[in-house]
Order: C-alpha cells, then sequence, then structure tokens
C-alpha cells in the first residue's frame, strides 16, 4: 500500500544493485518514492531501475563510486535534479568486506573496507546535508550492523568502519540538535541472506558461509521504509542481533570465544583460493538480493555462540536475581 508521505518523496539509496540496497529499492518504489539509485555495476542498477518502474515508480540510475568524493558530489547534484531540488531520504547502504586474518589481508583491502563502509557514509552525510538544511528536514538512513555492536574477529577493518559509523552517527545528532526535522537513523540487521559472503573479499583460504539464523533481507528494507515514515535514532532487525549485542556486554572474554568458534568454521570450509572480490571492482556472479543461504540451514540447529550467549545471559540474569535477593 502507498503512503502518501512517500508519494514522489525524493529518495538516494547506495548498493542499490543487489541485497538489502535492492530490495529497499523495491520497497520504497511500492510506497511510491522517486527513487536515485546508486552502485557501481551500471548493467545492474539498469535493471533495478526496469524493476522499479515496473511497480509504478520514477527511478533514475547514477552509477557511483562512494569511496570517491567528486561521485557522491555528482550523485547529490543529480539526486536533487530529479527531485526538482529536493532530497527527502538519503539511504547510506554500500557496503563491502574482507575475511580473513589481520595479518593475511593485505593493507589495501584493509583501507578499501574502511573508504566504503564508513568513509562513503561519511561522504554521503557530507554531500546531502546542505541540502537537508536548506529544506529544514530530512530523513539520513545508515545501515549499520551487528558488528557495530559486537566486534567480528577475521573481519577487523569491516568492525573498524561499523564501530566508527556509531560515531559518526551521534556527532551528528549532536550537531543537528537544533534541526528538529533532521533525522540521523541507524538500523542495525543480524546476518542477512544476501549476496555478500559470495562476493567478498576472502583472505581465508577456504570457501565461506554466513552463521545462521540467517534473515530474509526484505525485514531490512521494510524497517527503513518505517524509518523514513517514522523515524527514530535506530532499529533493530533480527532477533539474533538483539541477542548477541546482549552477549558482548554481559560475557566477559566474548570475543575471544568469537574468535574460537569463527575461527573453527573457517577451517572447516572447502579449500578455495584468495580472492579481493568485490572489494576494487563490482563483482561477476548474478546481482540479487537474496544469496540463498536460508535454504541451505533450514535444518540446522541454533549456532554455538548463540546458544552460549543465551546460557550466559540465563546465568547473569539468576546472580543479579540471587544478590538482590541476598542483599
Amino acid at each position: 500500500m502507498k503512503s502518501a508521505r512517500l508519494n514522489d518523496a525524493l529518495v538516494v539509496i547506495t548498493g542499490a544493485s543487489s541485497g538489502i540496497g535492492r530490495c529497499a529499492a523495491h520497497e520504497f518504489a511500492r510506497h511510491g518514492a522517486r527513487l536515485v539509485l546508486a552502485s557501481r555495476d551500471r548493467e545492474a542498477l539498469a535493471c533495478v531501475v526496469d524493476e522499479c518502474e515496473r511497480l509504478g515508480a520514477y527511478a533514475l540510475a547514477v552509477p557511483t563510486d562512494v569511496t570517491r568524493n567528486e561521485a557522491m558530489e555528482k550523485l547529490a547534484e543529480q539526486a536533487a535534479a530529479f527531485g526538482n531540488g529536493r532530497i527527502d531520504i538519503w539511504v547510506n547502504n554500500a557496503g563491502v568486506g574482507a575475511v580473513g586474518s589481520f595479518e593475511a589481508t593485505p593493507l589495501a583491502a584493509h583501507e578499501q573496507v574502511v573508504q566504503t563502509d564508513l568513509l562513503g557514509y561519511l561522504r554521503g552525510a557530507y554531500v546531502v546535508m546542505p541540502y537537508f538544511k536548506a529544506q529544514s528536514s530530512g530523513v539520513l538512513i545508515n545501515t549499520l550492523s551487528l558488528g557495530s555492536w559486537v566486534a567480528q574477529p577475521y573481519a577487523a577493518a569491516y568492525s573498524a568502519a561499523k564501530y566508527g559509523l556509531r560515531g559518526l552517527t551521534e556527532a551528528l545528532r549532536g550537531e543537528l540538535a537544533s534541526w528538529p526535522d533532521i533525522h540521523v537513523c541507524d538500523l542495525y540487521p543480524a546476518v542477512m541472506d544476501t549476496p555478500g559472503f559470495r562476493d567478498g573479499g576472502n583472505f581465508t583460504g577456504h570457501e565461506l558461509s554466513p552463521p545462521p539464523p540467517r534473515y530474509d533481507p526484505r525485514r531490512v528494507a521494510e524497517a527503513m521504509v518505517k524509518m523514513a515514515l517514522n523515524p527514530r535514532p535506530s532499529r533493530t532487525v533480527g532477533s539474533a542481533a538483539t541477542l548477541l549485542r546482549l552477549g558482548h556486554f554481559l560475557v566477559p572474554g566474548f570475543a575471544q570465544i568469537s574468535a574460537l568458534l569463527v575461527g573453527r568454521a573457517i577451517r572447516r570450509g572447502q579449500p578455495a583460493q584468495r580472492s579481493t572480490g568485490n572489494l576494487f571492482q563490482p563483482p561477476s556472479g548474478e546481482r540479487r538480493i537474496e544469496g540463498g543461504w536460508r535454504t541451505q540451514s533450514t535444518a540446522r540447529p541454533v549456532p554455538v555462540l548463540l546458544a552460549c550467549t543465551a546460557a550466559a545471559l540465563l546465568l547473569g540474569w539468576g546472580l543479579r536475581r540471587l544478590r538482590k535477593s541476598s542483599g
């Protein structure tokens, strides 16, 4: 069902060629938004524009590399022109990853992850903020991650970037205190079933697969639309994200436990060549929303890390109750 408040609103989405960004484009299209879609993959963007137009939306593809200042400035200029001078919603969503031990991952790969996942978001905020202030309104939505709260061993640069985004968004909110109708919103998805693990840099020497539970990325797209309609500082998508965040806060040595389990899971994977994946160029695989991981894991038990976290939370709750009763 279309929303009157989103009908013809100008929405920019980076990383729109696959995964969360692609299904977000579809979701905003269903609500009648006017879309400007950005990614490095020109051919895939053209397909997404066609999909959105079939849903009744006006859409424009702007091939963009979020690691380049001039490309992001051009994106904002073209978006404003397409929106008759306005940009109502900007979704920072483009992201890459590099999995491997810290020293086995090339420094250039670490740098590219930070350039995309942290500085790419900073560039997006930087180029759109003048438009928001000129019109005294706007919604900036940042796709963060469970990794913004729980460090990801064997993905150090990704963790650094996602932790840094929390600082960026909180600083922006502070500066925007006198602008009540400009909102900075953070989304914290759990592990989503997207092609990200297939497409990302892999320096482990083994095939990778995302840890279960894996959620439908359309849940994130729906959360983005809800935030656009009713802005709030943050929203978590997927109960596993909340559980692991609590576990990280309450369980001593959580990062060490996680590293042991992740390292063991990586070593169980089939041998594979090291690859930079989509770090420096668009991937060669099919561009789509889903990665196909959920169909492979429907019969799997709850991951050990989640089970340990749940047990630790129950233990912590019990100890607190016991201390209160004895006090």
